[in-house]
């Protein structure tokens, strides 16, 4: 038997580690009322809004924790929701102005650990391993 690690735990430290600085960058930046549970939850709202039941789904999560999390989103004023243009009876969560300030600050501590992950592995190594997990995103991501 062997002590290394799966390849799925090595992917989970990568991600962890991710998400440690992204948290670290936010609170730095004075965005220091999101956890990490409301973070996984406002990282899967789409471009045109999502609804809190496909939050949910990606989630992993029940749609009433899913709600739970978005309402604080939405007190923190983070994101907004409004009616689904397809369908009148459902709402669509949307990132507010001051969700769109902290994806900026999201967005920059993630290329800054791509960068430094980039300077370990070299650039040859990075992009073979991006070119890797995207294929294996093929098999494992039924949201793509």
């Amino acid at each position: 038997m062997s002590d290394d690690p799966n390849l799925g735990l090595l992917c989970f430290i990568a991600y962890r580690a991710m998400e440690t600085r992204v948290m670290e960058a936010l609170v730095a930046a004075g965005f220091d009322d999101v956890t990490v549970a409301q973070g996984r939850v406002f990282a899967r709202i789409g471009p045109d809004g999502t609804r809190v039941t496909e939050l949910a789904e990606q989630a992993q999560i029940t749609k009433q924790t899913a709600g739970f999390l978005v309402d604080q989103l939405e007190r923190a004023g983070y994101v907004h929701r409004v009616p689904d243009p397809a369908d009148a009876r459902a709402r669509l969560v949307q990132i507010a102005p001051r969700g769109e300030a902290a994806v900026k600050v999201a967005r920059a501590a993630e290329a800054e650990v791509e960068a430094e992950w980039t300077r370990h592995l070299g650039k040859q190594g990075a992009t073979q391993l991006r070119r890797a997990l995207t294929k294996l995103r093929e098999v494992t991501d039924p949201y793509q």
